[in-house]
């Protein structure tokens, strides 16, 4: 069995890599940029289970042209991909009064157009295989956040998006899933995340914790193995009973 993660150089994706290698999956994985992270992933992987099957592919995710390019060429080097999670991300802060357009249209492009080309460029080979496992990370600020009125809108686009997938191509084997994410430290939240924000988790989160990425893991790859099979057009929060952002 072979995954193909988006964002597997660090944070969350990084952890759904090691998740899958552990199980003994073959794992194709992206990065944005940076190589060394990318580097660092792979050789996390290969200590944990040595002989593994892991690669990594850098990869624009707003260029249509270039993701069906590296979809293309990771089903050449893995022959089968059964499972597709789209873990990368990018945010750009702002009041929505003042937020540019170019901010608006990165993170759209990345966040939501980016998992759209992903999703689009493996459907054929999963319906030819009648088997395939759609799973996109959200976030609550879907529900609306304040400063981001730009990842809000990509994150909510998401449900719509996997619930029409699970829709039209449940017939074909093939089920789509949202994960929504609470807070859990990443280099992201770390650069993005306000003092406020993770005091406002700690308070009103009725855990009174923050989430490790590993537990968002966990669920991923859950919903890749067959006692999933059932489980398509969900939206499944991983937020310990917190349902709301300010």
């Amino acid at each position: 069995m072979n995954a193909f993660i988006t964002g597997g150089s660090r944070g969350i994706g990084r952890a759904i890599v090691l998740k899958y290698i552990q199980e003994g999956w073959g794992v194709a994985f992206t990065y944005a940029g940076n190589k060394a992270m990318a580097e660092e992933t792979l050789s996390l992987a290969r200590a944990q289970k040595p002989g593994c099957e892991i690669r990594a592919y850098a990869m624009e995710l707003k260029n249509a042209d270039d993701v069906e390019k590296v979809c293309d060429q990771a089903i050449r080097d893995f022959k089968t991909v059964t499972t597709v999670v789209n873990s990368a991300a990018t945010l750009r802060n702002g009041a929505a009064v003042m937020m540019s357009t170019e901010d608006w249209n990165e993170v759209i492009a990345v966040d939501l157009s980016g998992p759209f080309y992903v999703d689009r460029s493996f459907l054929m080979h999963m319906i030819a295989n009648r088997k395939g496992r759609l799973i996109h990370l959200s976030s609550l600020a879907a529900g609306g956040s304040s400063g981001q009125v730009n990842y809000a809108a990509a994150k909510a686009g998401l449900d719509g998006l996997s619930q029409t997938l699970a829709k039209e191509y449940g017939a074909k084997g093939i089920t789509s899933n949202v994960i929504t994410v609470g807070y859990v430290p990443t280099d992201m939240t770390k650069d993005h995340m306000s003092s406020q924000l993770q005091a406002f988790w700690l308070e009103h989160c009725p855990a009174h914790r923050v989430g490790t990425p590993e537990e968002i893991a966990g669920l991923a790859y859950y919903l890749s193995t067959d006692p999933a099979a059932f489980i398509s057009g969900e939206n499944i929060r991983v937020v310990a009973g917190l349902t709301y952002a300010p």
